[in-house]
């Protein structure tokens, strides 16, 4: 009896097993099944969500990469402004994802996001405004800081805010939990895919073709025309409509300020006036002229680069005559000349005049045009490349008698051209008796003088010579060339030089600066820190000639 009562017993067991196997099985296969949303959104609304999805992926790039060109006026573009702007849009997307995923599981009503890329559109539009007082009072903190600081009250709330829309949009699209991955999946690829076209579109139209500030009122504009464009067509109540027109209108008077104010700004007559600008792959390019049409100015965001007086058209800065005298000054005779970098071309030109063979290599087409306008620049006279400076000097097989290197990017020269590499190729298109004439930006006091150790160590672990000139409190001029016993044998014309230069000039040529190599190290392309120990110096430079400019 008990062994019979002990095999029915199992049975039931069994039997109860099975049947509860097959209820879990159920109730999974119910929860595949479940619904995530309560019913399917219209297929035009889906649309218009994979739509929303692409614009802001295009907006998050454009404003990160429009960011930091709004900020190198202030900051300049060295790896410190880079770093500040890439680290201020990871936290901000890292905090959108949260708060987006947050906020839908909340309540999942679009509303609520199209509002946030409304506020986002505006915050942008008020960045153009704010820009300027906000970089100058940035300016107070060395370079890293204010970079970071600035960066993060311009852009981190509009980056967050645009972030949202990829966890929020999943989590409405989704009808089944089966479903998830083909909505992440998708909505991944359809944002990425807005992502490069927004990439492209400010890499080769927007920064080439349009101001800055105009391009931000054109992102700030098409994220508002999304966020309308669902309020307008799938918004719950018509009221809601309303605050949404209100903030177009407020935008579009805010972009009417911003122009007045950028016009007003150009066209500033206190003590010059601005005569041209535009956008260059390479920086805002811009010319100004002082009142009393005594001084031309050329600057490249926002930072002066040559000066020029147009009544007797000659150079004004000391540098133009140092680079010039003392590629004269130290070898018998020029007849090929290669400068790397145009500036506005008066170096070029004086050689060219003089009868050399003068070829140029230049990597922003965008000054030719404004040199010849501006500051009487005949392309004619020299073979003009655009190129990469390096590029070029690996490709070259001509020999130069003199070779000049005057490439900046606003307060500093390109490392790729200032290392050991780049000095050998240099050394190898220069012919035996030539020379080559640096300028740079340095520093000898100590603790200050690791870029100007530096090259001094990097040239001579290349050169036989080099002597070292300096013109003023900032431009640093080395003279380099393998001739066994390099001197200054013939000094420069001073009677040449424009009166408001010439006493600089005849003291640069006079003074010879030694540096003590021990405080650099040999730049390499592998390793060249030059940006990290010089940071304080280049912060001090670029502060010096926008607060001298401002001051006028």
């Amino acid at each position: 009896m008990c062994r019979l009562g002990s095999t029915v017993c199992c049975l039931g067991h069994e039997k109860f097993a099975g049947r509860s196997w097959q209820i879990r099985q159920s109730n999974l296969k119910a929860k595949l099944k479940a619904p995530a949303s309560a019913t399917p959104l219209p297929a035009g609304l889906r649309r218009y969500l994979y739509f929303t999805a692409t614009t802001t992926g295009a907006a998050i790039m454009i404003v990160e990469i429009l960011g930091a060109k709004m900020l190198a006026p202030y900051f300049g573009t060295s790896h410190f402004v880079w770093t500040a702007q890439i680290a201020v849009t990871l936290v901000a997307l890292a905090i959108g994802y949260y708060a987006g995923g947050r906020l839908v599981d909340r309540s999942p009503q679009l509303s609520g996001l199209y509002w946030a890329i409304l506020v986002a559109a505006v915050y942008l539009g008020l960045t153009v405004l704010v820009v300027e007082p906000a970089a100058w009072w940035c300016l107070d903190f060395n370079l890293a800081v204010g970079s970071l600081l600035a960066s993060t009250f311009l852009f981190f709330v509009p980056l967050a805010l645009l972030a949202m829309v990829g966890p929020f949009f999943i989590r409405v699209l989704t009808v089944a939990v089966t479903g998830v991955g083909g909505n992440v999946g998708r909505l991944t690829a359809i944002s990425t895919l807005g992502s490069f076209a927004g990439t492209v579109l400010i890499g080769y139209v927007f920064i080439p073709f349009l101001p800055n500030s105009i391009t931000m009122y054109a992102t700030s504009g098409a994220l508002m025309a999304v966020a309308a464009g669902y309020f307008f067509g799938w918004g719950r109540k018509r009221s809601s409509a309303t605050p949404v027109v209100a903030g177009i209108i407020f935008a579009l008077l805010l972009g009417g300020i911003g122009v007045a104010k950028d016009q007003q700004r150009a066209n500033k007559g206190n003590a010059w006036h601005e005569v041209y600008r535009a956008n260059s792959n390479f920086g805002r390019l811009q010319v100004i002229d002082t009142d009393d049409g005594a001084r031309r100015y050329y600057l490249n965001d926002g930072l002066p680069q040559n000066d020029y007086d147009p009544r007797v058209k000659k150079a004004v800065s000391s540098f133009t005559y140092m680079l010039h005298g003392l590629a004269r000054g130290y070898t018998t005779n020029i007849e090929d000349v290669l400068c790397i970098g145009l500036g506005v071309g008066v170096v070029p030109m004086k050689f060219a005049r003089e009868g050399a063979r003068v070829d140029v290599v230049e990597i922003n087409p965008a000054v030719v045009p404004l040199a010849e306008k501006f500051f009487d620049l005949e392309p004619a006279r020299f073979n003009l490349t655009i190129d990469d400076g390096r590029h070029f000097m690996n490709r070259c097989t001509k020999k130069y008698d003199a070779i000049i290197l005057d490439a900046f990017l606003g307060d500093s020269s390109p490392s790729h051209l200032m290392s050991r590499e780049a000095f050998t190729a240099m050394q190898r298109i220069l012919k035996p008796s030539g020379v080559l004439v640096i300028n740079t930006f340095g520093e000898t006091g100590p603790g200050k003088d690791f870029l100007a150790a530096s090259l001094d160590k990097t040239l001579q672990a290349v050169f036989h010579s080099v002597h070292i000139h300096r013109a003023d409190k900032d431009n640093m001029f080395f003279v380099v060339s393998d001739q066994p016993e390099m001197e200054l044998r013939n000094s420069p014309d001073f009677s040449e030089v424009h009166e408001a230069c010439r006493q600089q000039v005849q003291d640069a040529c006079a003074t010879i600066l030694k540096t003590e190599p021990s405080h650099g190290l040999v730049l390499t392309d592998d390793y060249n820190p030059v940006e990290y120990y010089d940071a304080a110096n280049r912060e001090e430079i670029r502060r010096n000639l926008v607060m001298a400019l401002r001051q006028q």
